[in-house]
């Protein structure tokens, strides 16, 4: 009878933590709902009130951002590797590297391009002849035909000095460090020209020439040649400089070469493309459309 009591008293109370359970879920679901009511007809409320008075209230947040809700974003943080703890982990022992061999050691694992295995590279089985000068100018070379068909068609001036400036705006030829002239369809040209080049071919200069035109070397370092395609970057225009190699000095020194150095040009003509002195600029930069 006493087992019989006390079976009986363990289920009672097991029904009676049971309906406790229910009645404090129920209550808790009554206590959110009425809050998430209460918050709306809040929200409605506000947005009544500002449309009705105009003025715009921000309702205040039910749940504020704090320090420990802060989390990276999912990726950012990556897990270091660990190796050599024990085979469990997967990458014990050999640490996932597997047996000997070329990319189980340290260091590179993967060769560079023209590696064959040890033996000796294509690259070095063959001698090597010559070099590449790393004083070479790209010259652009630009015809004669091709100057008179830009004079007839009104993108060249021939009343005025030719030089790279113009050259380069009138989109004759696209150049980097300077131009050639060279004589190409040299009988085309029939008008007069006074034309400033980095370097001009014999019989472009003896064309010119017979038509009582005239043709100057200059010389233009990055910087002058630079100033002179765009002057609207510069403050104030530098001083253009000489030619410091030898060889260059020698070339716009010699009067054949109609270098702007020589004796008879030198003192005859002053070009137009070389600032002997250091020029404030006048030019405004272009304004953007």
């Amino acid at each position: 009878m006493f087992r019989v009591g006390l079976q009986r008293t363990a289920v009672r109370v097991t029904q009676l933590q049971t309906a406790f359970a229910s009645k404090l879920v129920l209550c808790n679901t009554v206590h959110t709902t009425s809050f998430a009511a209460t918050q709306a007809t809040a929200s409605k409320a506000a947005t009544a009130a500002a449309a009705a008075t105009g003025v715009f209230h921000v309702a205040r947040p039910a749940r504020t951002v704090e320090l420990n809700d802060l989390r990276d974003n999912k990726g950012a943080r990556k897990v270091k590797k660990r190796l050599g703890r024990g085979h469990g982990s997967g990458h014990g022992k050999t640490c996932g590297r597997g047996q000997k061999g070329q990319k189980a050691r340290s260091g590179n694992s993967k060769p560079g391009p023209g590696f064959e295995g040890g033996q000796t590279p294509l690259s070095q089985v063959f001698p090597k002849r010559g070099f590449k000068n790393p004083f070479k100018r790209d010259l652009q070379p630009l015809n004669l035909d091709r100057i008179q068909h830009w004079i007839n068609t009104g993108r060249l001036d021939a009343s005025k000095p030719i030089t790279l400036r113009e050259i380069y705006q009138a989109n004759v030829v696209r150049f980097k460090e300077g131009v050639i002239l060279l004589g190409r369809d040299a009988h085309v040209l029939t008008t007069p020209i006074t034309i400033e080049v980095t370097r001009a071919s014999r019989q472009a200069i003896q064309r010119i020439e017979e038509l009582g035109g005239k043709v100057v070397c200059v010389y233009h370092n990055r910087l002058a040649l630079r100033a002179l395609l765009h002057p609207e970057k510069f403050a104030v225009l530098p001083k253009s400089a000489h030619p410091t190699a030898a060889k260059l000095r020698r070339f716009y020194e010699d009067p054949e070469k109609r270098g702007f150095l020589a004796p008879g040009i030198k003192d005859a003509y002053k070009p137009v493309s070389f600032n002997f002195e250091r020029v404030p600029n006048n030019i405004s930069k272009p304004s953007a459309v």
